[in-house]
């Protein structure tokens, strides 16, 4: 594989390398039964982003925490990737995911207008900002 840097490697031979170290690392280490799927595919995905494989990512099951109609509430929202219920989302997905929000969009086929603030949360600040007076032009406009 050195040698070859152009060399792409299938699938398979990913799969025969994962399970070889999975296989020696289980042989050597206690790890629980309920562990075990966890070690294979962390093994699985180091072992194909090293091979430069585009599906690296391998999220076996890439289903959202929580089903999406249940992720909008108006206190929160609820993180499709983690299952955290937060007043902002955009923050949360750039600091642990670094996704923005277009991409977390597509990823889970949301709409464009899906929020990334709880709506309360909106409002409330939304209230704020007319009460100190944000957005509204001053009295002194000049015309020349």
């Amino acid at each position: 594989m050195a040698d070859n840097k152009g060399a792409v490697i299938s699938r398979s031979e990913l799969l025969q390398m994962s399970s070889d170290i999975v296989s020696s690392y289980l042989g050597n280490n206690t790890v629980a039964t309920s562990q075990i799927s966890d070690v294979i595919e962390k093994v699985y995905g180091t072992v194909a982003s090293l091979a430069g494989d585009e599906t690296a990512g391998l999220n076996m099951e890439d289903n959202p925490a929580v089903p999406v109609r249940r992720s909008v509430t108006p206190d929160y929202l609820v993180c499709l990737e983690d299952g955290k219920k937060l007043k902002m989302l955009k923050r949360h997905l750039r600091t642990n995911y670094s996704m923005t929000p277009e991409e977390y969009r597509a990823k889970w086929q949301l709409p464009a207008d899906y929020p990334m603030v709880a709506p309360n949360y909106a409002a409330q600040r939304s209230e704020f900002a007319k009460k100190i007076g944000l957005g509204r032009r001053s009295g002194k406009a000049t015309t020349h």
